[in-house]
């Protein structure tokens, strides 16, 4: 199979025409590094809640996937290593605006938001404290940096870029998404303070939903109990990690391995995330 892309944590193999292979890896990445230390069955996480996630918003917009059952991957990719890690997937002419929305006012907004009182352009009420539910979900989209950090850019950059009427359907299937899918969390006592998605187009202009949905990698993860306004918060994503790097200094770039207890942490964290979300053992 011919690999077409090898990302922070995903490697993408052509199948044909109008199929291809994603497989999700046990890299991390922390503050646009992959770290040296991989993350055992991570990628094997992330694969299967992606995959519960596509199944539940699927009467909001079709997915890219074919299947995830080794027995319809083509035969060299029918071996243990790719168990559970792996996707067959339609190929998409994926739209190159990354759909952050955020339902509650936290990491680099809280920080726009003390500097100028907006997020992303969007003028917010005044008063709100640190991780304090917005009033409605706003759409906060970036551009998809092929490497370093993704741009914010506004509403009219997105019509601009991709035409009035997609952007304004793919506003719209984010912020609807978002929104039943934190309602679905909150019933487990989870909160979805924002995350990103990645849509494209089919053979036929639909908008289809790709990439990777709601994981500890593309979202932020609360527990409710725990959820206390005008603070940051405990979480069930890489959020950890991002916090044990800028708390102990440790250099992204060093090539130090991660402490064996950092890692277990992590990994725990992702297995709880994913029995609170779909109900089963990792």
């Amino acid at each position: 199979m011919k690999k077409i892309s090898s990302g922070k944590v995903r490697e993408i193999y052509e199948v044909d025409d109008d199929k291809l292979l994603l497989v999700v890896s046990d890299r991390i990445s922390a503050f646009d590094y992959i770290l040296p230390s991989p993350v055992p069955e991570k990628g094997k996480i992330l694969n299967q809640i992606s995959a519960f996630w596509f199944d539940y918003i699927k009467d909001i917009i079709p997915n890219h996937v074919i299947s995830t059952n080794l027995k319809d991957f083509p035969a060299e990719f029918q071996t243990e290593e790719f168990e559970g890690r792996s996707m067959l997937v339609k190929k998409l002419k994926m739209i190159p605006v990354e759909c952050i929305v955020r339902g509650y006012i936290t990491g680099s907004g809280w920080k726009s938001y003390q500097e100028n009182g907006t997020v992303c352009g969007l003028k917010l009420p005044e008063g709100l404290q640190e991780s304090q539910k917005l009033p409605e979900p706003i759409f906060t989209p970036t551009t998809k940096a092929a490497e370093g950090h993704d741009e914010n850019i506004s509403f009219e950059e997105v019509c601009h870029l991709i035409g009035k009427d997609l952007a304004e359907e793919l506003r719209s299937k984010t912020i609807e998404i978002y929104s039943k899918c934190a309602q679905y969390a909150a019933t487990k006592g989870v909160i979805i303070a924002d995350t990103k998605f990645e849509f494209g187009l089919d053979e036929n202009n639909n908008l289809v939903i790709g990439d990777e949905v709601l994981t500890p990698d593309s979202s932020r993860f609360w527990p409710a109990n725990d959820y206390e306004v005008g603070k940051s918060q405990k979480s069930f994503d890489k959020q950890y990690i991002r916090d044990w790097i800028k708390s102990t200094g440790y250099d992204p770039e060093s090539g130090t391995p991660i402490p064996d207890e950092v890692i277990a942490t992590t990994v725990n964290k992702y297995k709880e995330a994913y029995k609170i979300l779909t109900g089963k053992d990792f």
